[in-house]
């Protein structure tokens, strides 16, 4: 009988998430060292490098962590040659560095727009085309960029957030069309709307004792009725780094809790 478990398994794999030092990419490095993953991780100070090395210490998880800019096509590429001489060749890439800014699209400048386009979209595009052709040489790789379900809809305020996610749900798409010959698998997991400390201020409760707005606008168009942990997302990640996800390609997958299929409830 066929090992289905061990098809899970990352033992002997190098995986680099960038912008891994908190938040969700810290919970999908994780998963991954959970599985057997060697980690590495990039942030753009050395003191949130530092931060996120003890983070990782807390876990019981030896991590390697770089200072760079994923933005900045010859540090991206530095990068990448240090960690292949010092930790070994990337197996597995998570682009999971970003930003966003929320400005009324007429209130935003080109600059703002650009910077968003930059960091959510650009550098994928420059971390990845620094690790494929090491995979090319292994013969494999996998690519996990982190899109958001701003790559499929819109909303007041994300103008360029959506513009970059949108444009790096084809990306995947491309990357996936033009390296899946070379046993290279690029997909997408597009969460929903986590629980962090960043989106801490949104589920505060009132002093009137009512939930906040939006907390109760996202769990009424969430079937599962919560936010998401970024724990939740440590499973698709783990399946799409893996073997088990070997002939899958060019897909995104969508760690929403269902909003995504949900038209919402009607009003009374």
């Amino acid at each position: 009988m066929a090992d289905y478990l061990n098809n899970f398994s990352l033992e002997g794999k190098v995986a680099l998430v960038t912008g891994a030092s908190y938040g969700i990419g810290f919970a999908i490095a994780k998963a991954m060292a959970g599985a057997g993953a060697t980690i590495v991780f990039n942030d753009i100070k050395q003191e949130l490098v530092d931060k996120g090395i003890a983070a990782y210490k807390e876990e019981g998880i030896k991590a390697h962590g770089y200072v760079c800019d994923v933005t900045d096509e010859a540090a991206v590429n530095a990068m990448v040659a240090q960690i292949e001489a010092e930790v070994g060749v990337v197996d597995i890439l998570v682009n999971n560095a970003g930003i966003i800014k929320r400005i009324p699209m007429c209130e935003m400048s080109a600059a703002e727009f650009r910077q968003v386009i930059d960091v959510d979209l650009n550098a994928p595009f420059i971390v990845s085309k620094a690790v494929i052709p090491s995979m090319i040489k292994k013969g494999h790789g996998k690519i996990i960029n982190i899109c958001s379900m701003m790559s499929e809809l819109g909303r007041e305020t994300v103008s360029a957030y959506a513009a970059a996610k949108g444009g790096l749900k084809m990306l995947t798409k491309n990357i996936a069309s033009e390296y899946g010959e070379y046993n290279i698998q690029c997909n997408g997991i597009g969460p929903g709307y986590i629980a962090t400390p960043q989106t801490a201020p949104l589920r505060e409760i009132q002093p009137d004792g009512s939930r906040h707005p939006f907390d109760q606008f996202i769990v009424s168009k969430t079937p599962a009725g919560r936010w998401g942990e970024a724990e939740d997302l440590g499973g698709p990640a783990v399946f799409l780094a893996s073997d088990a996800s070997n002939f899958v390609n060019g897909l995104v997958l969508y760690v929403d809790g269902g909003i995504l299929a949900y038209i919402g409830k009607q009003p009374k």
